[in-house]
């Protein structure tokens, strides 16, 4: 069942350095929210603040608070890796583990979270190659090596490994920016079936593809070079795209800048 995040006065650091600022909102369960605006305002750092990647960077540290359904993600009793288990990631390059086939690759999330039967796996893996919209291209080949596909189907695969554990959350890091429009128009319909069960985060550059597969967008800039990423505005996506209140935000989404 997918949940809500609320965050509340955030800011990321790496280092001495604060990357961003007070970032306050409220992320909607079985709903998609597209985060947009210009390069290096902190749209990546913030999504990874979301599931605890932030910090596995040397040096790197988050302060305020993300609850998942009430829960502080970054209590002192929170497992960092349990969190990652409940919010799942896609990142912006295809990463199918190379020596893995198309098989071990989906069910090699499953086999860290300890011993499952061979037909419970056998299950999943195929429940999952089908959520990812996937089964039918590899059925008759998931001993192959995942990294053959095309790169479409390989981010597809990395979406059926990310929901293979069943997270509530699943973060996507531009995962279509590396991709042909073909398999984009493949990665965001598949976007729009997932979103029935799970709360969805977007990051993108693409201000057609925030329109096209978003409910809710929210617009990061910088208030000046030098200084933290802020959330200037948030908003229902038709809203935001026709109507923005801000002007840095039309400004950005009409290409005057960015």
């Amino acid at each position: 069942m997918s949940k809500q995040i609320q965050v509340s006065g955030l800011d990321a650091y790496y280092g001495s350095h604060k990357a961003i600022e007070d970032v306050s909102m409220t992320i909607e369960p079985r709903s998609i929210t597209a985060f947009i605006g210009p390069s290096g305002c902190g749209k990546s750092t913030f999504l990874r603040t979301l599931n605890r990647m932030h910090e596995v960077i040397p040096g790197a540290r988050v302060d305020g608070k993300v609850l998942l359904d009430g829960e502080d993600l970054y209590a002192p009793t929170v497992e960092p890796v349990s969190v990652r288990r409940m919010i799942g990631m896609v990142f912006q390059r295809p990463n199918p583990f190379p020596t893995m086939s198309i098989y071990e690759n989906v069910a090699a999330g499953l086999r860290l979270n300890g011993r499952v039967s061979k037909s419970t796996m056998d299950g999943i893996v195929e429940e999952s190659l089908k959520g990812a919209n996937l089964w039918n291209e590899v059925k008759d080949r998931l001993n192959k090596p995942g990294a053959g596909l095309s790169g479409g189907q390989q981010q597809r695969l990395c979406i059926a490994r990310a929901i293979a554990v069943r997270p509530q959350v699943l973060l996507m890091d531009e995962p279509c920016s590396a991709l042909d429009p073909i398999s984009t128009l493949a990665i965001e319909d598949l976007m729009a079936k997932l979103k029935d069960e799970f709360t969805i985060v977007i990051v993108t550059h693409n201000m057609q593809q925030a329109a096209r597969v978003s409910d809710r967008t929210a617009f990061f800039n910088l208030a000046a070079q030098g200084k933290p990423g802020k959330v200037i505005e948030m908003d229902e996506t038709s809203r935001m795209f026709t109507n923005p209140s801000q002007k840095a935000t039309e400004d950005y989404i009409t290409g005057r800048f960015g």
